[in-house]
């Protein structure tokens, strides 16, 4: 075999491997650029995967809160309206609680002017042998009515020699005090005072020391 050949054909077969080195460079080259762009696309196929989760959770947590509020708007609204209607029964109780115990304050009044009458006729008649029976018929009367009001839980209010109070009696006048530890007490009472179940329902007018 001639020297010239062997030379043509080492370079048929370098030019091959060339070419196949090329080939197979080529075909990695590619390979590798099919997994970056598989490696990328996952990346973002990722990253959007995270984006949609952070916002469906930014979502769930803005709609927790908004019902949060709700909620705490309904409970105060609930509490405002139970307290008003506590109010309410409390207050429609005392109502009548206080109509019941002064129920007939205007008969019991009467009663009481019908009462001072008897004192000042039991005053007015002498306790002599000729008036005893008249006299204890007028007491009778008198003892009969002070149970019907003490059945009605009405006391007289007790002044004299006590301090002067404007939600108890009604000064008529002043006068100079007896003594120095009367000055601003009550001297005389000039018609009782009553009250019916601690509510004043006549005040006791009276002469108040100076």
């Amino acid at each position: 075999m001639s020297k010239e050949k062997i030379n043509t054909e080492k370079d048929i077969k370098e030019e091959i491997n060339i070419e196949e080195s090329t080939d197979k460079t080529s075909t990695d080259t590619e390979q590798k650029s099919e997994k970056d762009i598989d490696s990328k696309s996952n990346k973002t196929s990722k990253k959007k995967s995270k984006k949609k989760k952070k916002n469906k959770e930014q979502e769930l947590e803005e709609e927790l809160i908004e019902a949060k509020e709700k909620i705490a708007e309904i409970n105060d609204k609930y509490l405002r309206l139970y307290s008003e209607f506590d109010n309410f029964r409390k207050r429609t109780i005392k109502e009548k609680s206080d109509i019941y115990k002064t129920a007939g304050e205007d008969v019991i009044i009467n009663i009481i002017s019908v009462v001072d009458d008897f004192e000042r006729a039991i005053k007015a008649t002498e306790a002599t042998e000729e008036n005893k029976a008249h006299r204890e018929g007028l007491e009778l009367i008198y003892n009969r009515f002070l149970n019907i009001l003490n059945q009605k839980n009405v006391k007289e209010i007790e002044c004299i020699g006590k301090e002067f109070d404007t939600d108890l009696h009604e000064a008529l006048t002043k006068i100079p005090a007896p003594t120095e530890d009367m000055k601003g007490k009550v001297i005389d009472a000039i018609e009782k005072g009553y009250t019916m179940n601690d509510k004043v329902i006549r005040f006791a007018k009276v002469v108040v020391g100076d």
